[in-house]
């Protein structure tokens, strides 16, 4: 199992340290100069940059290395994270979009770990708000990847 996503603060940062907390290798791409609303991503994160400085692009190589996207919102789907469900379809890639304003957590992560094993996913694009747009998606998304049920590696 692998989890990557985009770096950006929010959704796509509490992904990231999920899978450091959890012991589950981490990546993704990310803009080039390690872009995000915050300033460069901290060195600690394993992403790599894209030649291009475009968070669209970003978004959409994320989608193609991945088996799978899994988008958590706490409302409807707007900017970015809209691009990235358009995205996964266009691919083709299984796409999941988790609204915790209209799913418990409990029942989110049972779904989630379901879908995991029901689409075999083994490197898993996690997206969503950033941080500016939706202030609380970063704790939301943290403790719903910490309660999943993570498919047995091998």
């Amino acid at each position: 199992m692998k989890i990557i996503s985009g770096g950006q603060t929010g959704a796509d940062r509490a992904a990231l340290d999920a899978a450091i907390r959890l012991g589950i290798p981490h990546g993704g791409w990310l803009p080039r100069g390690r872009k995000t609303e915050e300033g460069p991503l901290p060195g600690r994160y394993r992403l790599r940059e894209m030649a291009s400085g475009r968070y669209r692009d970003r978004t959409e190589q994320n989608i193609i290395d991945s088996d799978g996207t899994l988008i958590v919102s706490l409302g409807p789907l707007t900017g970015g994270s809209a691009l990235t469900e358009a995205l996964a379809i266009r691919h083709d890639r299984p796409c999941l979009h988790i609204d915790l304003e209209l799913v418990e957590p409990r029942q989110a992560a049972a779904a989630i770990g379901h879908w995991l094993r029901e689409h075999n996913i083994r490197t898993l694009n996690v997206a969503g708000p950033r941080a500016s747009g939706e202030p609380r998606i970063y704790s939301a998304v943290l403790d719903l990847l910490l309660t999943v049920q993570w498919p047995e590696s091998g």
